[in-house]
C-alpha cells in the first residue's frame, strides 16, 4: 500500500514538474516564433532553451508513463 501511495506521489511531483517546464519552454517558443514570423535567424540561445527544455520534458514524460504502467500492472497482478 505504502508503495502504491509513493509512486502517486512521484506521479504528482512529475506532472508538476512537467508543468513548470512547458511554461519555460512556451517562452523560448514564443521567441523562435517571432524570429521566424520577421524572417529573422533566431537567437542561438532561444534554440537551446527550447531543445533542453522540450528533451527535459520528454524524459519526464517517458518516467511518468513507466510509473502509471508500473501502477497499472502491479493493480492487475494484485500486489498493490
Amino acid at each position: 500500500m505504502f508503495e502504491k501511495f509513493k509512486i502517486r506521489k512521484q506521479i504528482k511531483v512529475i506532472r508538476q514538474r512537467i508543468s513548470f517546464l512547458e511554461q519555460k519552454r512556451a517562452r523560448s517558443q514564443a521567441a523562435l516564433v517571432d524570429a521566424i514570423l520577421r524572417k529573422v535567424d533566431p537567437a542561438d540561445e532561444d534554440v537551446e532553451y527550447f531543445n533542453q527544455f522540450t528533451g527535459e520534458i520528454d524524459r519526464l514524460r517517458t518516467e511518468m508513463h513507466e510509473l502509471e504502467n508500473q501502477l497499472l500492472k502491479d493493480k492487475k497482478t494484485g500486489k498493490v
